[in-house]
């Protein structure tokens, strides 16, 4: 996506008169330099997948410079579980284009995401930004494509209750203030997450919410642009702190925990994919779904069960993927169908030009809406790593396009019906479930490791060592000993309230 910089909002860009992704040494240190920048804080997610900090106190152009090229060691094994401690040395090494100015901070401050090397002074194989620059680079020379994706991140604030204007309790999609509580936070993450140089497309209320004992639950929901997919990972993570540290300074609690109590609307993470090739999206042909965006669908069905270990991490994740709550249950997918997996969201096929038609006044135009086109999935939430899953995703898509009988495949699991409608049960049985637990997602996962491993984008090991962590939760049965028990939900959802 071009960045006009007479309205980026990222001060950086601004500055400097360039995009983002052309941020050299020279640029930051001069951007630092001339705008009495204190400190920089390098940025990465561990095993837990959330952003940790290392801080510097820039005593000196040649100290600032030094540890901008060489980066700074870490110790591995306390970010990651896969990491051993007696070979847990690390190097966190920044990316200069993921440089942005810290909102938040007291001292003027400039925070930049890192990668992580081993100690030859190579990518750490297992490092999550790491295995999605593989599976893209992979994807990208093994079908010609680059991959593109943006998510939906959903949350809920939690808040004492307001009695003025109450909200309808799971009646909040859309909804405005006064009867949302919390629209004038959502404002300021947007502004903030875009000051960051995340790529924000929009902010609404969402479905969920209620009040129990006393306390509000209010379900909100930003959206972003598609961007190449590494960015996309990128600005979720900062995103997600964004939202976490204006939730600290507003004195309330905020989570993006899949379930949040029995009976009410959970919260998902659904992303939006396309291929592009270049630089023009390949999802549609002649105002229809293409060959090889079907293909892709294929690929992320084929995987589906799979994925869920890297976007449906913790045992409450299982608690949201049951009927009627807007979340998938099946693996099939279909067009503007909230009960499907993947969906294929309404585009701007007919007639486009349907702003001459609410304005009169505009003369008519032959816009190219093609772009806007994509295919979402819905399965993950908050729990993801979001890496891993947009490398899963990576993975998928070129395992599609590369299937054999991938259009076939694609016909065989396309819905038009509700399938959590009485009359259409029969439709629902015979569609393959998404896993149920963890230790079944983990399951299969295992079953498709060859897919993941293929071509060393996954590390072997990674795989083994994620799957004994679903394992472990020994969540085969939670769904049956928790049920109508309000008691033991709450229990297992605070434990997991800050998920990721």
């Amino acid at each position: 996506m071009e960045t006009n910089l007479e309205m980026t909002a990222h001060p950086i860009e601004e500055f400097l008169g360039k995009p983002a992704r052309e941020f050299t040494l020279e640029d930051i240190v001069r951007y630092i330099e001339e705008n009495f920048i204190e400190m920089v804080n390098f940025r990465y997610t561990g095993g837990d997948g959330r952003l940790k900090t290392l801080n510097f106190a820039i005593q000196s152009k040649s100290h600032l410079e030094e540890f901008l090229i060489s980066g700074e060691r870490v110790d591995g094994s306390s970010l990651f579980d896969h990491v051993e401690a007696g070979s847990s040395d690390l190097y966190v090494v920044p990316r200069y284009k993921t440089a942005f100015v810290n909102p938040f901070a007291e001292i003027p401050s400039v925070d930049i995401l890192c990668s992580f090397f081993d100690k030859d002074g190579q990518p750490l194989s297992s490092a999550p930004e790491n295995i999605l620059h593989k599976a893209n680079e992979t994807l990208k020379k093994e079908t010609g494509y680059e991959f593109h994706a943006m998510g939906e991140l959903e949350y809920y604030i939690i808040s004492e209750m307001d009695e003025l204007f109450p909200a309808s309790d799971q009646a909040g999609y859309h909804e405005a203030s006064p009867f949302n509580k919390w629209e004038h936070f959502r404002n300021e993450a947007l502004n903030l997450i875009a000051y960051c140089g995340g790529k924000v497309k929009y902010g609404h209320s969402e479905v969920g919410n209620f009040t129990k004992g006393g306390i509000n639950y209010e379900q909100n929901e930003i959206e972003f642009l598609t961007v190449p997919v590494e960015d996309a990972a990128d600005q979720l993570v900062i995103a997600k702190w964004v939202l976490r540290m204006l939730a600290y300074q507003h004195g309330v609690d905020l989570t993006f925990a899949p379930k949040i109590t029995a009976g009410k609307a959970g919260s998902g993470m659904h992303v939006h994919t396309k291929l592009v090739k270049d630089g023009k999206s390949v999802m549609t042909t002649d105002g229809k779904l293409s060959h090889t965006a079907r293909k892709a669908i294929a690929g992320y069905l084929s995987l589906a069960g799979s994925l869920t270990a890297f976007g449906n991490t913790i045992p409450t994740s299982y608690l949201r993927l049951v009927p009627h709550q807007e979340a998938p249950t099946n693996i099939c997918w279909g067009d503007r169908n909230r009960s499907v997996l993947v969906r294929v969201p309404l585009g701007w096929y007919g007639n486009v030009d349907m702003i001459n038609t609410a304005n009169p006044l505009e003369p008519q135009r032959d816009y190219d809406h093609s772009e806007k086109q994509t295919v979402e999935f819905r399965a993950p939430d908050g729990s993801a790593d979001i890496y891993l899953l947009l490398a899963g995703l990576t993975v998928a898509a070129r395992h599609g396009l590369q299937m054999d009988d991938a259009l076939e495949y694609a016909e065989k699991t396309y819905v038009n019906v509700n399938i959590f409608d009485k009359e259409h049960k029969n439709k629902q049985l015979s569609l393959e479930g998404l896993p149920t637990s963890c230790a079944e997602s983990a399951d299969r996962m295992l079953n498709d490791i060859e897919a993941y491993t293929k071509f060393n984008v996954f590390p072997k090991g990674m795989i083994q060592n994620m799957a004994q962590k679903l394992k472990d939760y020994k969540d085969q049965n939670l769904r049956k000993e928790i049920e109508n028990d309000d008691e033991k939900t709450m229990e297992l959802v605070n434990k997991f309230i800050h998920c990721a």
